[in-house]
């Protein structure tokens, strides 16, 4: 029976418009081209970052996160990001009685703005935060750890069928893979997202999964 449900967070909980929007700005370049290029190398199974890299050559990511935040620049949350079904998903779970907590591949900054939006969660953590990011098995150590249950009895929920789905299953917890986002749709019909136990369109239709007789 499922106990403790955790949520990665980017095209999971949180649409990242904003987030790219910002590093294009950032860079000087159109919206459209960065956001194309993200797009070719997340089905490359590349790391974001490197849309960063092929507009600009031999870029520090990390310097420029750093540099962006001294310029008053950097990372930024609030209600317009989450998806429509974020906030209500997560009350109505964490009402049936289940504790609720987020753990993703998030800086320490996204960590402190997830807290500040107050969202019906019992804990946030990120990759930052924990010194290890997904698909790390330690990662997923940790997930346990803040979820307070068995494996058996803990539910991942995520995008990115490599890094939440797989791993997830490897480490014993159940998972549900949700179709949204630019991973979530591109790596839909993969083996790793058909080891999930479920596989959703909407965080509704997950609630309903999840607070039903068979769960």
């Amino acid at each position: 029976m499922i106990q403790s449900v955790v949520f990665d967070v980017g095209s999971t909980l949180v649409r990242e418009d904003r987030y790219w929007g910002s590093w294009a700005d950032w860079l000087g370049v159109p919206r459209h081209t960065l956001s194309a290029l993200v797009g070719a190398v997340v089905a490359q199974g590349r790391d974001d970052g490197d849309a960063i890299r092929l507009v600009r050559p031999g870029t520090d990511v990390e310097a420029e996160r750093r540099a962006r935040e001294a310029a008053g620049r950097g990372e930024w949350l609030d209600e317009t990001d989450l998806y429509p079904d974020a906030r209500s998903a997560l009350g109505r779970l964490r009402e049936s009685g289940l504790r609720i907590a987020l753990a993703g591949n998030q800086s320490l900054r996204a960590g402190e703005l997830l807290r500040g939006l107050e969202l019906p969660v019992d804990a946030v953590a990120t990759s930052s935060q924990w010194g290890v990011r997904k698909p790390d098995p330690e990662f997923f150590r940790r997930v346990l750890e803040l979820g307070g249950a068995a494996p058996r009895d803990t539910l991942y929920v995520g995008d990115y069928p490599a890094l939440d789905i797989r791993p997830a299953k490897a480490a014993g917890l159940r998972a549900a893979h949700i179709r949204r986002g630019p991973w979530g749709n591109l790596w839909a019909g993969t083996a790793d997202a058909a080891q999930a136990d479920w596989r959703i369109d909407s965080l509704d239709e997950l609630v309903e999964i999840v607070t039903g007789p068979s769960a």
